[in-house]
């Protein structure tokens, strides 16, 4: 059964079985559907949906995503994320070369798709109503920090995103979808020399 607990990735295995871009893409339209099947994800990210069973069965393996109760077609598999979400840490994968190339390599493919993620906002933005082109930000802040207050910061933020998915989830269990959208929400917190 899935939990409410943001899972930490501190093996290698199960960070090199998020290394491929699809199976990154994958988690992510599972963690926005709450449930699909191999065949529903396929349409999503137009691949096939022989691959997609391979990838998902991959994410399976390590505990990242599980299967669910079946949702209308018991002859197809139904797929759902196994926790609220997943991070990972410099701090875990920096004891060893290969450790901290996986790890950097992950982070690169995440940022990437992150960015793909707004831009496509940014390309169909004018297809948007305006109240939702008014309420989408993009902002940056520069500010001077130590590392604990930074992790402090983090977990602040992380605290206001899971008070909102609560939010969300409960208002589309209780039927209220009117108006709602699925919304990424992306921060970032680094050391910079100016």
């Amino acid at each position: 059964m899935a939990t409410e607990k943001i899972r930490r990735i501190k093996d290698l295995d199960t960070l090199k079985a998020l290394a491929h871009p699809l199976r990154m893409k994958l988690y992510r339209a599972l963690k926005v559907a709450g449930t699909a099947t191999a065949s529903q994800l396929a349409d999503q990210v137009d691949e096939a949906v022989s691959l997609v069973s391979y990838h998902l069965r991959k994410l399976a393996t390590h505990g990242l995503i599980e299967e669910a109760e079946a949702g209308g077609d018991a002859r197809e598999r139904w797929w759902r994320s196994a926790d609220a979400g997943i991070n990972t840490r410099d701090e875990d994968f920096r004891d060893a070369p290969e450790s901290a190339a996986v790890h950097s390599a992950v982070s690169r493919m995440n940022a990437r798709q992150r960015g793909e993620m707004y831009e496509s906002y940014l390309d169909a933005q004018h297809a948007w109503p305006g109240d939702w082109r008014s309420a989408a930000f993009s902002s940056e802040h520069l500010l001077s920090l130590t590392a604990g207050e930074l992790a402090q910061l983090d977990d602040e933020l992380n605290e206001i995103i899971r008070k909102w998915q609560a939010h969300g989830r409960a208002a589309r269990e209780s039927g209220d979808t009117e108006g709602r959208e699925n919304v990424a929400v992306h921060t970032y917190g680094f050391p910079f020399r100016a």
